[in-house]
């Protein structure tokens, strides 16, 4: 295991120095699901959830929660992002909403946390605007898939 980066020779806490890092491409994508009741899952796919348009609303908060990832996370760069791309799929078995988030920009630092804080933004989003109908749903499995560019190169998790 490589050491933490985040963690000085005293071991204090710092903000990595990235300054003389090379600026490349660099993509991110993340996933999670939320698991519901079958009623609740049907709402969302009828639209006839009482706030709106559930998926709607979620886009829209993982791409701002990406954009201010670094005002979440402590020890995050701020990060100009060239793309975010959010997907969300139903699944009645089980019921659920998985999602996924594509973070790409070019620089000398990765996007790993900004593509993971857009998908716990938009699950977080669809518990806040079904909870009056389904209190008891579950959000889980939220994971880094892959990532790419920079000195380390490719990963692409299990």
């Amino acid at each position: 295991m490589s050491r933490l980066t985040h963690f000085d020779a005293a071991g204090e806490a710092h903000m990595v120095d990235v300054g003389d890092k090379a600026e490349t491409r660099r993509v991110a994508l993340a996933a999670g699901r939320i698991r519901m009741r079958a009623a609740t899952l049907a709402a969302i796919r009828a639209g006839r959830a009482g706030k709106g348009d559930v998926l709607g609303v979620a886009r829209v908060a993982a791409i701002q929660a990406t954009k201010r990832t670094s005002d979440l996370i402590p020890l995050c760069h701020p990060l100009a992002l060239t793309r975010v791309a959010v997907e969300f799929s139903l699944d009645a078995e089980p019921d659920c909403v998985d999602c996924r988030v594509r973070t790409e920009t070019v620089g000398p630092t990765g996007v790993e946390m900004e593509a993971l804080t857009g998908v716990s933004a938009a699950l977080l989003t669809i518990y806040d605007m079904c909870k009056a109908m389904d209190r008891g749903m579950r959000i889980e499995n939220v994971r880094l898939l892959e990532k790419s560019g920079g000195k380390s190169g490719a990963w692409r998790g299990e």
